[in-house]
C-alpha cells in the first residue's frame, strides 16, 4: 500500500511564533496563507504543516498522488483503494471517501494511542 508524502499536521496556537521557532531548525514556508491561518514548512525532506486553530490534536498526513515536493505522481494508488484495504483488515475509520467517487477526497482514521491520521488525496 503506498499511502504517498507524508507530513505532520501541527495544531498550533501562534502561528507567527511557531513560524519563527521551525525557521529557527532551518524549515522554510513554502505553501499556505498567513490569513488563513496556515503554512506548510519544509526543511529537505521533512515536512510539517501549522495550522492555527483548525483542530486539536496535531495529526499524521499522508498525500496519495503527490510525491514530497507535492508534485503530482501519473501513477499512485487513490485513496479509494487504501479504504478499501484498511476496512479489508479491521481498521476503523472516522470519515470515509465516497467509494463510488473519484479525485480529489479523504479518509480519517484514529491509532490505539489517539492520534489522528488523515490520508488526503488532492489529485
Amino acid at each position: 500500500m503506498q499511502l504517498g508524502a507524508f507530513s505532520v499536521s501541527l495544531a498550533v496556537s501562534d502561528l507567527s511564533a511557531s513560524r519563527a521557532f521551525y525557521e529557527k531548525f532551518g524549515f522554510e514556508a513554502f505553501a499556505g496563507d498567513h490569513d488563513h491561518h496556515y503554512l506548510m514548512m519544509r526543511n529537505g525532506d521533512a515536512v510539517i504543516g501549522l495550522f492555527e486553530g483548525m483542530f486539536e490534536k496535531n495529526i499524521l498526513t499522508f498525500n496519495p498522488g503527490w510525491d514530497g515536493r507535492c508534485n503530482e505522481l501519473a501513477d499512485f494508488q487513490d485513496v479509494r483503494e487504501i479504504q478499501k484495504h484498511l476496512e479489508a483488515k479491521g481498521v476503523a475509520l472516522v470519515e470515509k471517501a465516497d467509494a463510488s467517487g473519484s479525485g480529489p477526497a479523504y479518509l480519517t482514521a484514529v491509532d490505539p494511542d489517539g492520534n489522528p491520521i488523515l490520508i488526503d488525496q488532492h489529485v
